[in-house]
């Protein structure tokens, strides 16, 4: 398969572009396995470590659509420059932490990487020729699935060899790798949405989206009635509301909300909320089912090097069906292999419901979901990507983002809750029964998301090959 770097002088900026946002995927991923010895190594409790992943989380939630729109209006790599420097400062910070707060702190900074996505997405449809704007973007895609996989092999083997502080020097080394290469090799966009910044918007989203996120994360270990969860609820409700009040009456609002008005843009992200809500939450289970010992009747004895080792073929399966699914859209448009992808997904989660007695199994589960989340990332970015003017890109593809971050936070709560809901008596180990009702539950979601990827507008086949709404642009052939 050739990569949509063929043109002469467009392999280093891509290739700048590929390690950007390959080191975000690493950030996102490779703490998790290590959790357990970070938990250790502070004398800290499991509530407490846990707000290693919460910070990172809802710092990214808020970055992502924030910087996505910065970036439009100010410049998409002079904001991914300042990104990455944040990011490496973050995780510099972390390696060096010498508390459980200072560590929690970090991942927070770490959080505003989470851009790069957007970012980088609007950068490649500023700069591709538009007819490779489609594959560019699922090569993009394509990131995730290799950070994913090697962000959960590569920690037990530093873990175990080294200390845990070296996590966060090899994430630290690829994301200096990118942020130079970045400065080297990508051009600065010239597609700008002039406009002053949105303080007030700024500060309502914000504070609506951690909020939210903050009372989903917590809800299984606070209590979804408590007090405190009820309260973040309502003050959630209360800040976006008015954030969106806000943003209606300026002329150039932080986030144009008017954007999921338009019904092009409103099904994919629904439809990305319904596909993080089913993925997510099997992501984080199929590792400690593979862990469990044998002795209870299911498991594999993993460690968590060979836990992350189950995930390979969902990586490589990533690697392959994203810059695939590109093709096919920018051949029949994007709706049929979103459709096809949730429809993969669901029969992904069904062999991990029904046959995940054998390794083979297991396997074979995460080859043919990686096919699906391959298809359905590349699918969902260009669906945004296509439907919005060039100029909001980064806003309308960082929404996007932060509406499968929400699905996923929701879905790995109530798949967490459907597993340790039985226990074999005298133990804390979930009954078997737990994983199977928690995949079963995903695939069922998925199969809600097949049809709501055929509200998408369109045919599900177009004969004619589609272009993207980017006018013709540079090739970098002259820097």
């Amino acid at each position: 398969m050739s990569s949509p770097t063929t043109h002469r002088g467009m392999a280093a900026p891509f290739g700048a572009l590929l390690v950007a946002v390959l080191s975000f995927s690493l950030l996102q991923t490779m703490p998790v396995p290590a959790l357990p010895d970070l938990q250790r190594e502070f004398s800290s409790s499991t509530t407490t470590v846990s707000w290693v992943l919460s910070a990172f989380l809802l710092s990214a939630s808020v970055s992502t659509g924030l910087l996505g729109r910065i970036g439009d209006m100010f410049g998409k790599r002079r904001v991914l420059l300042g990104c990455l420097t944040v990011s490496a400062a973050g995780t510099m910070l972390a390696a060096l932490a010498g508390s459980v707060g200072v560590l929690i702190a970090a991942r927070a900074i770490q959080g505003v990487g989470a851009a790069t996505f957007p970012l980088a997405f609007g950068i490649v449809r500023d700069e591709f020729p538009r007819e490779r704007v489609p594959v560019a973007i699922g090569w993009i895609s394509s990131t995730f699935g290799i950070g994913f996989g090697f962000g959960l092999v590569i920690p037990g083997l530093l873990v175990d060899r080294l200390s845990w502080e070296w996590i966060f020097w090899v994430m630290f080394a690829v994301t200096v790798v990118g942020l130079a290469a970045v400065a080297a090799f990508v051009p600065e966009s010239p597609v700008r949405s002039p406009s002053q910044i949105d303080w007030v918007g700024a500060v309502l989203l914000s504070g609506g989206l951690v909020t939210f996120l903050l009372a989903i994360s917590e809800g299984r270990v606070w209590g979804w009635t408590s007090t405190a969860i009820l309260g973040l609820l309502v003050v959630a409700v209360v800040l976006l509301t008015m954030f969106g009040l806000v943003e209606a009456r300026l002329e150039a609002p932080l986030i144009d909300i008017r954007l999921l008005g338009k019904r092009a843009v409103l099904t994919p992200n629904i439809t990305a909320l319904i596909i993080g809500f089913g993925m997510y939450g099997a992501f984080t289970l199929v590792p400690k089912l593979v862990q469990t010992p044998s002795r209870y009747g299911y498991g594999f004895d993993a460690s968590v090097t060979q836990a992350g080792l189950f995930i390979i073929p969902m990586a490589v399966a990533m690697l392959f069906a994203s810059p695939l699914a590109g093709r096919i859209g920018a051949r029949i448009g994007f709706k049929f292999p979103l459709a096809l992808a949730c429809l993969i997904n669901a029969v992904g989660f069904l062999v991990f419901g029904f046959a995940h007695d054998t390794r083979l199994a297991i396997y074979l589960g995460n080859a043919i979901t990686g096919v699906g989340v391959g298809f359905a990332f590349a699918s969902l970015a260009n669906l945004v990507v296509n439907a919005v003017d060039q100029h909001q890109t980064g806003e309308a593809t960082g929404i996007n983002t932060i509406m499968r971050t929400i699905g996923g936070t929701f879905g790995a709560q109530i798949a967490s809750t459907a597993v340790t809901s039985k226990r074999i008596a005298g133990t804390s180990i979930p009954a078997e029964s737990g994983y199977t009702s928690a995949f079963i539950l995903s695939a069922m979601a998925l199969a809600v998301a097949t049809l709501a990827a055929l509200t998408v507008p369109g045919h599900l086949r177009r004969s004619t090959e589609v272009t993207t709404a980017a006018p013709p642009a540079r090739t970098w052939v002259d820097g």
